[in-house]
């Protein structure tokens, strides 16, 4: 069973209390949501339209900057559990550690799954996984590594699901029609903050994203999400401010975690992830104070927090001292 962030109601269930007293650090979902705008109620009424779909799609290209065909999903996460149909089972590498749903959507299809720990012991599986920034230690990949690398797999995924804040790194502007065995994976719901919308993409060949729509089907995702999500990717003004606003908070949460003596494994900036002595008495320390956080079953030293909202800073704090 794969382990997430976000599992609030284990923590209520074991530490009492309603969501509306909790703090969720558990997810590096934006805390500081992008603010929903009126749309018209056709989005709600009525099935998803093409011309919703292409307008999606076109802020979505000009955002990323990338001229590739482009495919409007439910989430990355259903790329993530679709993807292992595009091509015949075979042997599939995944950089680890990283997010652990690669891996089980993998098994899930039949692939055999072998850990790698360098890009360069990816060479020669047909299909290689990779997490950029990854997930949960922030390690980043350059644009010429990583084309490389796509010489020798079959195909490439290239999950860039906590990107946004760092746009520079995101291979979507330097990936060309030639290179045909490269799919790309944003999120919307982590940097905007409305990860219930459940919206996401697939960027890559046309004849991967043609495959991709015909698994997850007609009206895959809704006119509220086709809607708020063309106006959010076409709002450059907010994107600037909120990446200015999240590299100031990641630096204050290192700050108070290294005030209680912890010490910074990385991350991006809107998770960080943390060494401590003893990740399960810390993360019931906080618990205690209803704030939730992430630990790893294969990292026992490790914690992972996100940003807290505005108003969550003094209630982290306290906790962390005591």
């Amino acid at each position: 069973m794969a382990e997430h962030g976000g599992n609030l109601d284990k923590a209520i269930n074991t530490y009492g209390g309603t969501r509306s007293d909790w703090i969720d650090l558990s997810t590096g979902i934006n805390p500081h949501a992008y603010p929903i705008p009126a749309i018209e109620p056709q989005y709600w009424t009525d099935l998803p339209d093409e011309a919703a779909a292409l307008k999606l799609i076109d802020s979505a290209a000009k955002c990323y900057h990338t001229n590739l065909p482009i495919l409007p999903m439910a989430g990355a996460q259903q790329a993530i559990q679709t993807y292992p149909a595009l091509m015949p089972k075979g042997r599939a590498g995944i950089l680890t550690p990283t997010y652990n749903e690669h891996d089980l959507q993998l098994k899930r299809h039949g692939w055999d799954v072998f850990e790698a720990t360098s890009l360069e012991a990816l060479s020669g599986y047909g299909l290689a996984v990779i997490v950029n920034p990854n997930n949960p230690d922030g390690q980043e990949f350059t644009q010429s590594d990583l084309l490389a690398l796509a010489k020798q797999v079959g195909l490439l995924v290239v999950d860039e699901s906590f990107v946004d804040s760092n746009p520079q790194l995101s291979l979507c502007p330097h990936v060309t029609d030639a290179e045909d065995n490269i799919l790309i994976l944003r999120s919307f719901g982590k940097f905007y903050g409305l990860a219930g919308l459940r919206l996401g993409f697939a960027i890559g060949a046309e004849a991967l994203l043609d495959k991709l729509a015909a698994q997850q089907g007609s009206w895959a995702v809704s006119g509220p999400a086709l809607a708020i999500g063309a106006q959010a990717l076409a709002d450059t003004s907010w994107t600037d401010a909120m990446r200015d606003l999240l590299s100031t908070d990641a630096i204050r949460l290192d700050n108070l975690a290294l005030s209680a003596g912890w010490h910074v494994k990385g991350g991006t900036s809107l998770f960080r992830l943390f060494e401590v002595e003893d990740a399960a008495s810390w993360q019931e320390r906080l618990a205690r104070h209803h704030i939730w956080s992430r630990r790893f079953s294969y990292a026992p030293n490790w914690i992972r927090l996100g940003l807290p909202p505005t108003g969550g800073w003094s209630r982290l704090e306290t906790a962390l001292k005591g």
